[in-house]
């Protein structure tokens, strides 16, 4: 067993490795909070951590994960759980396999007794009946792992859902407000008995394999330090609310850079009428303020197998940036080039936008496997009057180019047309110029840019500055 000194580093250092800023001073703040709680009421040490070291509410899950591997609620079977020859005996049919659960009487027996706590609301009777039941059904003969889906498959909470209604009821009219609350209710209570198994297993998963592999494998980066490539829809979601204000954002930097790099026109009627005070020298030039200017956008995005996750995010990208813009236009590639603006209509959803696109528009000229080279030349015949002197050019892409051409040339005149130009790469730094990857080459005539989850959205965005 670690010290609880062991305990306090490796969960701060998992907190961490999670994507948690938990600085040193705030381990230090948890250190202190320890003492004034007692260390035996394992509510009373969560929620000190949870005081000191969470700072956003998207963190808590995370921190929930990891506090519940690195201090268990119970070790080995724990506390009231059946284990060793305790355990029952699954009932075998003639040819000595396995009674279906559906017909096994001990399975329904647990069965009724998951009813009832469903009923009654006891969360700490159900949390011991998770363990029992992650001991009872969590692994079959002959594996070496423990899963959730045993225990789900052999007790199918969700299937008990008519019965429950049936109980509260008592025959009351079906379908009104008083069957959506219980059937709410009732949800949820299943919804926290499959996050206690959950639980459960990845506790004596850490007990076999070590606490920091499970803490690695068990928790998913908050989102803010998500891989655009391992974002599902709920995260796409979620990332479309953050992506809006790093939109603003951008397009402010934009205006910044434009608004400081250049003055207006000179005012000469001003700059004589101030130099009639000195003799008719004009030693002060007044100028004409710049007109408030939004700034146009031309997005170039890769839209090859290798970076479609990328790719959504791409287009959330683009979704929140059309609002920032006079002007947006969006083209995707993979060995060809097509204007997809059209599919950026107000209120349409990322996931279909990607469908239509990848249905619809004309992306590929022979291989269907990425072609930078071909695909910059296409645009520059198809499209050359998208890049004016006030665009801001966009390229977002990994730069392999299965070692075909690359165009730099015509990339330069594309470059040297636009107001600014700049390439978010997905790819981590360390793979640059790796395989058919032309990172740095590209990377000499676009400021390139590693863009794998906010975090370095938001620090691309602070660096235009």
């Amino acid at each position: 067993m670690a010290s609880l000194v062991d305990r306090h580093t490796g969960f701060v250092a998992a907190l961490r490795e999670a994507g948690l800023p938990v600085s040193v001073a705030e381990g230090l703040d948890a250190v202190r909070a320890m003492q004034a709680v007692d260390l035996l009421d394992r509510g009373a040490l969560r929620a000190a951590y949870a005081a000191t070291v969470v700072k956003r509410p998207q963190h808590r899950p995370t921190f929930d994960t990891l506090f519940d591997l690195w201090f268990p609620a119970a070790v080995g079977d724990g506390a009231g759980a059946v284990r060793g020859d305790d355990r029952p005996v699954r009932t075998l049919g003639a040819d000595g396999s396995p009674v279906p659960p559906a017909l096994d009487p001990e399975v329904q027996r647990r069965r009724a007794e998951l009813m009832e706590l469903f009923l009654s609301g006891d969360d700490a009777a159900l949390r011991q009946f998770a363990r029992t039941a992650v001991a009872e059904y969590g692994r079959t003969p002959g594996q070496e792992s423990w899963f959730s889906s045993g225990v789900l498959r052999a007790l199918s909470p969700e299937t008990l859902m008519a019965g429950l209604l049936n109980a509260v009821l008592n025959g009351q009219e079906r379908g009104g407000m008083a069957e959506r609350v219980a059937r709410r209710t009732f949800r949820d209570r299943i919804g926290r008995f499959e996050e206690l198994v959950a639980s459960e297993v990845r506790r004596r998963i850490a007990e076999d394999t070590g606490v920091e592999r499970t803490a690695r494998l068990a928790v998913r980066p908050p989102l803010e330090r998500l891989d655009f490539s391992s974002a599902n829809r709920a995260d796409l979601a979620a990332l479309r609310r953050e992506v809006y204000p790093l939109a603003r954002k951008l397009a402010s930097k934009l205006v910044q850079k434009q608004r400081h790099g250049r003055r207006g026109r000179l005012d000469f009627r001003r700059t004589v009428r101030a130099s009639l005070g000195s003799g008719g020298v004009p030693l002060t030039t007044h100028y004409r303020p710049r007109r408030p200017h939004k700034p146009e956008l031309v997005v170039l995005c890769d839209a090859s197998d290798s970076v479609s996750a990328f790719a959504h995010f791409t287009l959330l990208l683009t979704f929140a940036l059309r609002e920032q813009f006079s002007k947006v236009r969006a083209f995707a590639f993979i060995d060809a080039t097509d204007e997809i603006t059209k599919y950026f209509a107000p209120g349409a959803d990322v996931t279909d936008a990607m469908t239509r696109m990848a249905a619809e528009a004309d992306l590929v000229w022979i291989t269907g496997r990425s072609n930078y080279g071909h695909a910059i030349k296409v645009f520059d015949d198809r499209y050359r009057d998208a890049i004016t002197p006030k665009t801001s050019l966009l390229v977002l892409g990994d730069a392999r180019s299965n070692y075909g051409e690359l165009s730099l040339p015509i990339l330069r005149s594309m470059v040297d047309r636009a107001r600014h130009a700049y390439w978010l790469n997905p790819e981590p730094r360390r793979l640059w110029d790796t395989g058919d990857s032309a990172a740095s080459r590209y990377g000499d005539l676009v400021p390139m840019f590693e863009c794998r989850n906010l975090t370095q959205l938001a620090a691309f965005i602070e660096e235009l500055a």
